[in-house]
């Protein structure tokens, strides 16, 4: 079984930062994709980054948040400068690959951003 555990979130103030993790373990699991997507109270899951064949990235975090992956750690991070009110949401990483040919997708529980001065 895969299990996915992010951490870093927290209460920021506007305009500060923070860096999310998402460590990944468990059966050996060819990763291909690895994304962050948000949940804010009220609102549908959206995808905020994905990191797969290409990097990209939701139209309103461009130039603020950056993914990356640490594949000797299996572990992949969010930096996000410059937060926003409108960035406090609960932050879910997602992974995508294959085990035994089978292909599965896995989520983490989530860790909650608040943007609030």
């Amino acid at each position: 079984q895969v299990q996915l555990v992010e951490s870093g979130g927290g209460l920021v103030q506007p305009g500060g930062s923070l860096r999310l993790s998402c460590v990944v373990s468990g059966s050996t699991f060819n990763i291909t994709g690895i994304g962050w997507y948000r949940q804010a109270p009220g609102q549908q899951r959206e995808w905020v980054a994905l990191s797969g064949s290409v990097t990209t990235y939701r139209n309103s975090v461009k130039g603020r948040f950056t993914i990356s992956r640490d594949n000797a750690k299996n572990t992949a991070y969010l930096q996000m400068n410059s937060l926003k009110p409108e960035d406090t949401a609960d932050y879910y990483c997602n992974a995508e690959g294959y085990i035994s040919g089978w292909y599965r997708t896995y989520w983490g529980q989530g860790t909650q951003v608040t943007v609030s001065s």
